[in-house]
C-alpha cells in the first residue's frame, strides 16, 4: 500500500538561538522502510524526539492516520501505533531480558494501585499471557536463549535487539529506529535486518536513522537526508548515489545496491 501512514508539517524545534530542526515537512507511505541519514548533528535524533513526543517542537504538526498528534507524550503514541529504539539502549539491567519485555506492554492490571489486591486472579492471568507473548517476541528476535539472563550483562549488539522486542510488544504500526546497527558485529546485523524485512513484509512501516550507508542504500526506500536541520535530498538508492550534494558532503562515493 502506498498511502501516508504519517505527515511531518513545517516542524521546527529549537534550543536558543540554535535551530536543529529547520521547516522539516515529509510523508512516510505505509509499507515503506525510510532511510534517514545526515552528518552528525544534523538534527535527526532531535527529529525522532519530536515526533515521538520526547520533544515539544516549537512549530508545525505531526500526522499519525490522520489524527494530530503533535507533542503528545510517547506512551500516548505508543498506544496508538508509533514505537522507536533509541541510539543507546537503556535496559533494567538487574533485571532479567524477559522481565524487560515483560514490562513493555501498557496499562497492565497489576499496575493499577489496587489491582494486586482486587483482581489478583485477573493479574496472574495476563501476567500469564504476556510472558507468553514475551517469549514469542524473544524467540523472533533470537533471543530466547538469554530470556533468564540480566539485561545489563549482554552484549550492546543483543541490547540492540532487546529494544526492538520490547518495542514489538506494543504491535505498533510505524517503528522509528535510531542507528539500530550502530555498535553491532555483523552477525548481529545481519540478523537485525532480517528481522526488519520480516516484520516489514508482515505490513510495519520503519523510519530508520543509520550511518552505515550499504545498510541503508540496499534496505531503504526512499532515503531523506537532512543536513543543519534540512531537508536536503529525498529519493531512492540510485537517485542518492547520482546527487552531487550527497556525494559531495556525506556519501564520498558510490554505494552499490
Amino acid at each position: 500500500m502506498a498511502d501516508t501512514v504519517f505527515t511531518i508539517d513545517g516542524l521546527t524545534v529549537t534550543f536558543g538561538e540554535f535551530c536543529a530542526v529547520d521547516d522539516v515537512s515529509l510523508k512516510v507511505r505505509r509499507g515503506s522502510i525510510t532511510g534517514l541519514i545526515g552528518p552528525n548533528g544534523a538534527g535527526k535524533t532531535t527529529l525522532f524526539n519530536a515526533i515521538t513526543g520526547n520533544l515539544s517542537p516549537d512549530r508545525g504538526t505531526v500526522t499519525l492516520n490522520g489524527k494530530q498528534v503533535t507533542g503528545l507524550p510517547p506512551d500516548r503514541l505508543f498506544a496508538m501505533g508509533l514505537g522507536r529504539t533509541f541510539q543507546i539502549p537503556r535496559p533494567f539491567a538487574r533485571m532479567s531480558v524477559l522481565e524487560n519485555v515483560m514490562l513493555a506492554p501498557l496499562a497492565q492490571i497489576g499496575e493499577r494501585l489496587t489491582g494486586p489486591f482486587l483482581s489478583a486472579r485477573a493479574v496472574r492471568a495476563q501476567e500469564k499471557e504476556i510472558r507468553v507473548r514475551a517469549m514469542e517476541v524473544l524467540e523472533f528476535m533470537t533471543l530466547s536463549p538469554l530470556a533468564d539472563h540480566p539485561a545489563g550483562k549482554i552484549s550492546g549488539g543483543q541490547m540492540k535487539l532487546l529494544e526492538l522486542a520490547r518495542v514489538l510488544m506494543g504491535d505498533p504500526e510505524i517503528i522509528l529506529l535510531d542507528e539500530p546497527a550502530a555498535g553491532v558485529n555483523p552477525t548481529l546485523a545481519g540478523t537485525l535486518i532480517e528481522r526488519i524485512e520480516d516484520l516489514n513484509q508482515q505490513g510495519k512501516t520503519f523510519v530508520i536513522i543509520e550511518h552505515d550507508m550499504d545498510f541503508i542504500m540496499r534496505h531503504c526506500d526512499p532515503i531523506i537526508a537532512l543536513a543543519q536541520g534540512k531537508v536536503v535530498f529525498e529519493g531512492t538508492a540510485v537517485e542518492a548515489q547520482s546527487n552531487p550534494i550527497l556525494l559531495d558532503a556525506y556519501l564520498g562515493a558510490r554505494v552499490d545496491a
